[in-house]
């Protein structure tokens, strides 16, 4: 299973595509589980793809060796005229975003894992931010939340550092969070502000004075698959 930790030097993708139907998820998720299962390009590390539970639509969570195999398979006529296309007959959106691993924290004290068998309910999100700001948005989304290692439920908490993008205008930053439950995320959500800790009541408010934008939704892992498996 694919292993995340901020030690890691690879280039990390994350593709996030919206639907506007449950049944156009489906066929997201079995074009990506096809491409996944099938993969063999150079430099490629790992895919895990995930479909939306509170939104329609899809994520594959990618680990590139390096931004150059990355563009190769960009620039491949495979990509060009079949993958694309055929994503975009079904999505509404889709952002295909390059990453580094900028900051992770697991309740194991291990590696982030990332594997269907684990049954997480994880949330991803994408901040936009100010080029100037991104550095200070990793940090308010990052280091800052050590606290959440005390909330009842809660697995993991990686950050991304956005370096590149297609179908995404902007610096930005993306939070992958993994926790035991929908009904463990919803407690935490449901949190009124005075009894959130002093910790997360400072954190929040200096992300929020930081954003440009802000979308996310919550996914279930349907299937992964490593180079050499």
């Amino acid at each position: 299973m694919p292993k995340v930790s901020a030690e890691d030097k690879n280039l990390t993708v994350l593709n996030i595509f919206t639907t506007d139907a449950p049944e156009k998820q489906e066929s997201l998720v079995g074009a990506m589980r096809e491409i996944v299962d099938a993969a063999a390009y150079p430099g490629w590390m790992s895919s895990t793809v995930h479909a939306g539970v509170d939104k329609p639509g899809t994520a594959n969570f990618i680990q590139w060796r390096s931004r150059a195999d990355l563009e190769d398979r960009y620039n491949a006529e495979e990509f060009e005229h079949r993958t694309l296309p055929l994503f975009g007959e079904l999505t509404t959106s889709i952002r295909l975003l390059q990453n580094e691993i900028a900051y992770s924290q697991s309740t194991s004290g291990d590696r982030v894992e990332i594997s269907p068998a684990r049954g997480d309910y994880t949330v991803i999100a994408v901040f936009g931010v100010e080029e100037h700001n991104q550095d200070k948005l990793v940090d308010s989304l990052g280091p800052s939340m050590t606290f959440l290692s005390d909330v009842p439920g809660f697995v993991s908490h990686t950050v991304l550092k956005g370096i590149a993008a297609r179908g995404f205008e902007g610096s930005f930053v993306v939070s992958y969070s993994q926790w035991e439950s929908k009904e463990a995320w919803d407690a935490y959500q449901a949190v009124p502000q005075d009894a959130k800790p002093a910790a997360r009541q400072d954190a929040e408010r200096r992300t929020g004075s930081l954003l440009t934008s802000v979308d996310s939704n919550t996914y279930q892992v349907i299937h992964t698959r490593a180079a050499g498996e």
